[in-house]
């Protein structure tokens, strides 16, 4: 520990750090940050920085509210762009209990399930999807592009450029970035890793994106579903998981699409737990905006190999690469909280696995296309079409009960309820352009 604090204590003196932000993140996954001067930085090392948690939505009542926040040493960087230190945080109690409405504490225990029933470590790679808009207040583009479009009708790729060199700068790597369908929507894939580092890199990379765009001119939009026409942004979750000795346990040569019998039983408690589980992959009202016929995103339970309608697809496999072997999770969005999605993920495939759950068949057709008659003869069922019923859906789930812990667990449902209840008091532009001049 001291040589670590001593690492990081040697890199703000030698890069002239002034600042540290120790970041952590509330119930929603909107991330908090605590800012320190360089000259508080060993004692924060340390000993941790108490802070007010009845401050922090979803966090204690006031009666409890006296937290730590503990730096993970792992995790400093100096972010680019403002010269400014980094250090990602876990939350604790004065005691030095871990808090059980810290998300990344949540995660954490997981990650501990797979590893002391299975032997067995989560790994995530994501694509993260979002817009460019000259502002916050109405969604108008920047740019006229398509799929893979180049300059000049991409007149953002200089914008994302700038984003990826910031990304890869604070140790983020990147297999690839582009434009996506819909105008002035743009993807960034991150490189695989284990899930944590995954899940911090992903709220990470969220702030890079925002900060860079503002530094442009721009704002940056991680809203699932910003613009009525055209297709929302996804956040597609590639997972599998690997032995203590780094070989992948999704893999089988043997199997016609390199699904060991842990894949398939992993991939089966996935779809089975997706309608409880879709609450917190796409936890807004929006969300479910996107998640609609016709715009390239899931709406039906389903799975194949390659095909990308489906809710579930398995990448192609390439020759000597088995490491590569995956699932493919489609349904989130990037305005989750990576540590809950990533955390209910881990455990429907768990359970999956532990219940030895069969898997059904794969579903190689356009799902769009089918009949709702060939749907039902399938078995085919939908996600729920709303927040309301995906809160619904996940109140009766122990399984995500489990996941979170009764407090998140408890703390999300009443957040989302209330979220809900707004919006349907809420009268809204469309009913007013369709039902005013004619009621």
């Amino acid at each position: 520990m001291a040589t670590m604090i001593d690492s990081v204590l040697k890199q703000v003196v030698d890069r002239e750090i002034k600042f540290v932000q120790l970041w952590f993140t509330d119930l929603l996954g909107s991330l908090k940050s605590i800012e320190i001067p360089s000259s508080e930085l060993q004692h924060a090392l340390e000993e941790g920085i108490g802070f007010d948690g009845s401050s922090i939505h979803g966090f204690a009542r006031i009666d409890e509210s006296d937290m730590l926040a503990i730096p993970d040493l792992s995790t400093f960087v100096v972010m680019p762009w403002d010269n400014v230190g980094r250090l990602i945080c876990d939350v604790q109690l004065p005691g030095g209990a871990p808090y059980e409405g810290d998300p990344r504490y949540v995660l954490r225990r997981a990650l501990d399930r797979a590893a002391s029933s299975h032997g067995l470590e989560m790994v995530v790679g994501t694509e993260l999807e979002y817009f460019y808009f000259s502002s916050n207040q109405q969604p108008t583009g920047v740019d006229v592009a398509g799929y893979f479009d180049l300059s000049p009708q991409d007149s953002a790729s200089e914008i994302r450029r700038d984003t990826v060199t910031a990304i890869k700068d604070i140790g983020i790597s990147v297999n690839a970035a582009h434009h996506e369908v819909a105008p002035s929507q743009q993807e960034i894939d991150l490189r695989h890793a284990t899930a944590l580092r995954s899940a911090d890199a992903l709220m990470t990379c969220r702030y890079a994106v925002k900060q860079i765009a503002i530094k442009n001119g721009v704002y940056a939009s991680f809203m699932p579903k910003p613009l009525s026409n055209e297709n929302g942004s996804g956040l597609h979750v590639h997972q599998s998981l690997i032995t203590a000795d780094g070989g992948n346990a999704f893999f089988d040569p043997d199997d016609t699409l390199h699904l060991s019998a842990i894949a398939r039983k992993y991939l089966a408690g996935l779809l089975h737990y997706a309608p409880e589980i879709i609450g917190i992959c796409a936890q807004w009202v929006n969300s479910f905006k996107r998640l609609v016929p016709g715009f390239e995103a899931p709406v039906y339970v389903t799975w194949a190999s390659r095909n990308r309608s489906n809710m579930i697809r398995i990448p192609m496999y390439e020759a000597g690469k088995e490491g590569a072997t995956r699932i493919e999770f489609r349904a989130p969005d990037p305005a989750c909280n990576p540590y809950l999605a990533f955390a209910v993920m881990l455990h429907a495939g768990l359970d999956g696995m532990d219940q030895d759950m069969t898997l059904c068949d794969p579903v190689e057709r356009d799902v769009y296309g089918m009949s709702s008659q060939e749907r039902k003869g399938a078995g085919i069922t939908m996600l729920p079409g709303s927040l309301n019923e995906a809160i619904t859906a996940m109140e009766d789930s122990q399984l995500v009960r489990n996941a979170l812990g009764d407090h998140i667990f408890d703390k999300f449902i009443e957040n989302k309820r209330i979220e809900w209840d707004s919006y349907r008091a809420h009268v809204h532009e469309y009913e007013l352009e369709r039902y005013l001049p004619v009621l």
